[in-house]
């Protein structure tokens, strides 16, 4: 398979310890960029970047002001600027919205909304100057409201509306942003497959294949996600700004 090259690009990925962030951080320095993964798992996280070749590690709180823009200021430092920041650390917290306790709501909204503020806010400074991309993880749930994940889509809806306010103001400063909505296979997937009853998973893989056109299940991450994320972070990508961009098989078309 042909993936665009990321030769010169300097690029931080958020999350990079687990899931689609790792799968970025492994791949992208064999594409030819030059990347930062951050994430708050330190050991996994420094363990991923070390064996995938990455620039460096930074151990970092997203939903923590000051620990999230020491982290991009230090890895724009490592890296000689910055010219894409991948925004892919998030929670997944489920609960139906009549039982979401105060707690849940706070927490999902300090990492995913007030996470994704504070990375993007903490990068603009370094991309301000010469321009770049931003790519915020939002979801389809952000869109259309997701049963059993109120306030998970609740925060990645903030995230859309968030990242179309900064595609608009920062866009003359030649900085595009985009919410990426993904739907693949990862190992989050596999431990919330294992939590379901028999009956609940053969409902859940029966939704699936009646709303994934394309092969009725979720991507996977080396095929259909990272070639994706790949053009998304190259030059080629610089006029696309301000879009939900869907990595589902056609998931969030389907009505």
């Amino acid at each position: 398979m042909s993936i665009v090259s990321l030769a010169g690009r300097r690029i931080i990925v958020t999350g990079g310890a687990s899931g689609m962030g790792q799968a970025l951080v492994r791949a992208f320095p064999g594409l030819g960029a030059a990347v930062v993964s951050i994430d708050l798992s330190a050991e996994a996280g420094d363990a991923i970047a070390r064996d995938a070749g990455a620039v460096g590690f930074e151990a970092a709180d997203v939903a923590d002001e000051v620990s999230i823009q020491g982290a991009v200021d230090r890895a724009a430092d490592r890296l000689g600027g910055l010219d894409v920041l991948i925004h892919a650390a998030g929670v997944a917290t489920g609960g139906a919205a009549a039982t979401t306790t105060l707690d849940v709501w706070n927490r999902v909204m300090a990492v995913n909304a007030t996470g994704t503020f504070l990375v993007n806010r903490a990068a603009f400074p370094h991309l301000k100057n010469h321009g770049g991309a931003i790519l915020n993880f939002a979801s389809a749930a952000g869109v259309r409201g997701h049963p059993t994940k109120a306030a998970y889509a609740a925060a990645k809806g903030a995230v859309v509306a968030w990242t179309r306010t900064i595609a608009a103001e920062w866009g003359r400063y030649g900085i595009s942003a985009n919410a990426i909505a993904p739907a693949i296979w990862t190992p989050m997937y596999d431990r919330t497959r294992a939590d379901m009853t028999a009956v609940e998973l053969a409902d859940h893989d029966t939704t699936k294949a009646r709303t994934i056109p394309l092969g009725g299940r979720l991507g996977d991450v080396e095929r259909d996600f990272v070639p994706a994320m790949a053009f998304l972070a190259s030059h080629g990508a610089r006029f696309i700004s301000g879009q939900v961009i869907p990595i589902d098989g056609g998931m969030l078309m389907v009505r």
